[in-house]
């Protein structure tokens, strides 16, 4: 009797020590797990890994997840690994919002700075052409940003097409592509082309940086307001259910939680503070990005 008292002791004990094994297992793995922010790459790299390491590591410590940032290498690749799950959030344009939300019907978009309730682009010219509106960009060379970008080239192909400027057509020359803002004012200024249209946030940091000469190229419209950039969060299914519940809600308080204690952070993003928003918000976009048919 007394060994099968014993026996079934260790028995006990065994099954004890397992289920802490394998418990300590999950619980290691699962503070091994890193979550992964990404952002589109509308502006050189040494900038972007900048403010979003800076990001990652504030998220980390205010969540208690870890947190790393990602580059993307354009537009559409951060839209793909955000697909797939390999971001679980990200910094998008509001193009490339919409096209993130439209294959992961299930991400939401829960915060933007308060400049992008009303964003704007800027057309930009080389200043000593006599270039005042936009119908005068007819016969220019002229330089989008990334073929993505909402500041960068949706949203300024659409206000063109507004005043009667085919970009196909009415160009000397089809549209360049820059890939970037800042790589769009480059362009400018040093006169590879004419005249190109970028985002008004980039535009006023590179002038206040002095990036620019203002001598040599100059903003002649900027366009009426939309929506645009946004943090935006992947599905339940690989942010919840993989980093615990209530991830979702987490990071959106962390983002909207920010304020002058996160103030060196907040000026890398030009804002202080983030506000929330909401998919609805960018509907306007979508129906723009179909009209032109960047999105089907």
């Amino acid at each position: 009797m007394k060994k099968i008292i014993v026996i079934m002791l260790a028995v006990v004990l065994l099954v004890s020590l397992s289920g802490c094994t394998q418990a300590d297992k999950q619980e290691k793995s699962k503070n091994d797990m890193i979550f992964k922010i990404g952002a589109i790459p509308d502006q050189n790299a040494a900038d972007l890994n900048r403010n979003f390491g800076a990001m990652a590591e504030y998220l980390s410590t205010k969540t208690g997840i870890k947190v790393e940032f990602v580059p993307s290498v354009d537009y559409a690749a951060l839209v793909t690994t955000f697909e797939r799950g390999d971001i679980h959030m990200a910094w998008f344009g509001g193009l490339t919002g919409v096209q993130a939300r439209n294959v992961v019907p299930q991400a939401e978009a829960i915060a933007q700075r308060p400049r992008d309730e009303q964003f704007y682009s800027v057309f930009i010219v080389q200043k000593d052409l006599n270039v005042n509106r936009l119908e005068d960009l007819k016969n220019l060379s002229f330089t989008f940003g990334s073929e993505s970008s909402t500041s960068g080239h949706l949203m300024p192909r659409y206000f063109l097409m507004e005043a009667g400027i085919d970009p196909a057509k009415d160009f000397d020359g089809a549209p360049n592509f820059s890939g970037s803002h800042d790589n769009t004012y480059n362009l400018v200024q040093t006169g590879t082309f004419q005249a190109g249209a970028l985002s008004e946030a980039v535009w006023e940091r590179a002038v206040a940086e002095n990036k620019v000469d203002l001598n040599k190229v100059k903003v002649f419209y900027t366009t009426p307001a939309y929506y645009d950039y946004n943090w935006t969060i992947n599905s339940p299914d690989q942010v919840d259910k993989v980093f615990g519940e209530g991830t979702i809600q987490k990071m959106k308080d962390a983002l909207l939680s920010m304020n002058e204690e996160q103030t060196e952070i907040l000026e890398l993003f030009q804002t202080d503070k983030f506000i929330e928003t909401k998919n609805e918000n960018y509907k306007a976009i979508e129906s723009v990005a179909r009209k032109l048919r960047i999105i089907k």
